[in-house]
């Protein structure tokens, strides 16, 4: 008898979101896992959905969205869930950080109060018991209990990014949702935060979906990634794999735009065209306006995601695959 599998942490299957006045589906048939202890990094341009897929993991969806698929969290469908369980599942088992610290915290009260507060009205903590919690916290993030005592206004960014880590943990979650952590931080800070984030968990055994445009910070944290483009996953696979021998268009001009110290001078690589309007219909593969690979069957049908040769787990959802074999990429 095989062992059985240990569940997902989240599980989301065919999730396909449409809203009013679209002309086709925001989020097109998602399936995405994160499992205990893993960090799975979700990539693509702005406006491919990556947001919507995060926040569908506590029903943050957009009003008049009409949903479809299934959304698990810790095996239980979130889509479906009843008011009581939803507010619990989002102060407890999952917890989410936003781009914009400051944007998340009333700048009127104090550090202490936004961290103790959720604790103690869902899990009946005393007020001693949540400071001694959210103390502990934020040494582990780095930052000294005094914080506690100050307002948001009296912190840098990258000390109120470390505080929204420290709440975000307060209830124990399951699973850990990082929206563009590190967009408005310098890089000596956004390197500091991705450890902390591989630190805690580690030590928490969370499972983390980092979301970002960042395909660097990608790599440097994650041990799979998903590839969205217009609203549907692309490719994915184990992060080494992906990085090294992509199997779609897209994330090969991704890696190709990404600026490099090394590279020579002259003009940045770029990703000709834009991306599809949600007011037009798709037919066949999205990104087939953009994409030098691209061929009649690309225009007329849309590709299925196929396991990529010899890696287990990489797949990608392109006709022509095959040959980026020996591009600039491979090299």
């Amino acid at each position: 008898m095989k062992p059985l599998q240990p569940m997902p942490t989240l599980d989301i299957q065919g999730l396909r979101i449409t809203l009013p006045g679209t002309a086709r589906p925001v989020l097109d048939g998602v399936d995405l896992t994160v499992d205990s202890g893993e960090t799975v990094a979700l990539v693509g341009e702005s406006g491919s959905g990556k947001t919507l897929t995060s926040r569908s993991a506590l029903r943050l969806l957009p009003p008049g969205a009409t949903v479809e698929g299934t959304v698990r969290v810790c095996g239980e469908d979130v889509l479906t869930m009843d008011p009581d369980r939803l507010s619990a599942l989002r102060t407890g088992t999952v917890a989410m950080i936003f781009q914009d610290p400051r944007a998340a915290i009333n700048p009127l009260r104090r550090i202490g109060d936004f961290l103790t507060e959720s604790v103690r009205l869902t899990k009946r903590m005393s007020r001693a018991d949540a400071t001694d919690r959210a103390a502990e916290l934020l040494g582990e993030v780095g930052l000294d209990a005094s914080a506690l005592d100050k307002y948001p206004g009296q912190v840098s960014g990258g000390m109120l990014q470390r505080v929204m880590i420290a709440a975000a943990l307060m209830g124990d979650p399951a699973l850990l949702l990082a929206d563009e952590p590190t967009t408005a931080l310098d890089v000596t800070t956004q390197a500091e935060v991705i450890a902390l984030l591989a630190k805690l968990r580690e030590r928490f055994g969370t499972g983390l979906l980092f979301v970002t445009h960042d395909l660097d910070l990608a790599a440097a944290i994650s041990d799979r990634v998903y590839v969205m483009y217009a609203g549907r996953i692309v490719e994915s696979g184990p992060a080494e794999a992906l990085f090294s021998r992509p199997r779609h268009p897209y994330t090969a001009a991704l890696l190709a735009s990404t600026p490099r110290l090394e590279a020579p001078r002259g003009r940045l690589a770029a990703i000709d065209g834009q991306p599809p309007d949600l007011r037009r219909e798709l037919r066949g593969c999205p990104f087939a306006p953009r994409c030098p690979l691209a061929g009649e069957v690309c225009d007329e049908q849309a590709p299925q995601p196929l396991p990529a040769p010899g890696t287990p787990g990489h797949r990608a959802a392109c006709h022509r695959s095959d040959r980026l074999e020996g591009s600039a990429v491979d090299a």
